[in-house]
């Protein structure tokens, strides 16, 4: 099954700075561009970090406050991450501030790939990479979606196409396939009982699907067959649809 890769929804033309990009530079970036964030590259363009409005914002909040009283210890230094955060409010480059190692994307992955990375580890952007792990785009949250913007017809050609045809094996008209939002409900009668959650499983993989809402019946009950049988159904059912 064919799904949307990140490539064809990144932003090619990508505002970056280097290991010793000043601060204020990097703050200048953020601000001409109207972006949240940029990458970090070395002379080859390998991506050697992330840089956010976070870090600047948190290299502000760390830096000592001059009108604040001397205190022998203060209580942040107490805390886990505090030799870290001390060397981030004493960064004066792009380097000494940024996050790393970078989380970065392949443009050959696919738009459902990258939004688990961002999901799992809580990132608004990733830079994406070539072959080399050289950079050519960055992608964002908004970029993915996108997907989300797939017209209701085109979702439901592809469930009928690749879900019901070439998967299951299935003539268009025996499962009425509606979408209405990215909302796919699914009615029909399949064969067996073991193609329903097929069915439904390679739907929800579709891109542009928001969920899937199944109404389908069987008529055969397969899921007491042993795996022994399970093959020879296989076998006779390839056998006679080549008929």
């Amino acid at each position: 099954m064919k799904h949307s890769k990140v490539g064809s929804v990144m932003t090619s033309d990508v505002v970056t700075a280097t290991y010793d990009t000043p601060f204020k530079e990097v703050a200048r970036l953020l601000d001409d561009h109207r972006i949240s964030g940029l990458p970090v590259v070395d002379a080859d363009e390998y991506v050697v970090g992330v840089l956010s409005e976070t870090d600047l914002m948190m290299r502000q909040a760390e830096a000592e406050d001059p009108y604040e009283p001397a205190r022998t210890i203060h209580w942040r230094k107490l805390l886990p991450g505090a030799r870290g955060r001390e060397a981030k409010a004493r960064a004066r480059t792009a380097g000494e501030l940024m996050s790393q190692p970078a989380l970065t994307v392949y443009a050959d992955d696919t738009i459902a790939e990258a939004a688990r990375t961002m999901a799992r580890h809580r990132v608004e952007r990733l830079p994406v990479v070539d072959d080399e792990d050289r950079l050519v785009g960055i992608v964002t949250r908004r970029d993915l979606l996108q997907v989300f913007l797939r017209p209701d017809d085109e979702i439901r050609r592809e469930v009928v196409e690749q879900v019901m045809v070439d998967t299951l094996w299935l003539a268009p008209q025996t499962v009425e396939v509606e979408v209405l939002d990215g909302v796919v409900t699914l009615r029909g009668q399949l064969e067996r009982r073991s193609e329903v959650p097929v069915a439904v499983r390679m739907t929800q993989q579709i891109d542009g699907v928001v969920v899937v809402v199944h109404k389908l019946t069987y008529r055969f009950d397969d899921s007491h067959l042993r795996p022994s049988d399970e093959a020879l159904k296989g076998v006779a059912d390839d056998w006679l649809r080549k008929l």
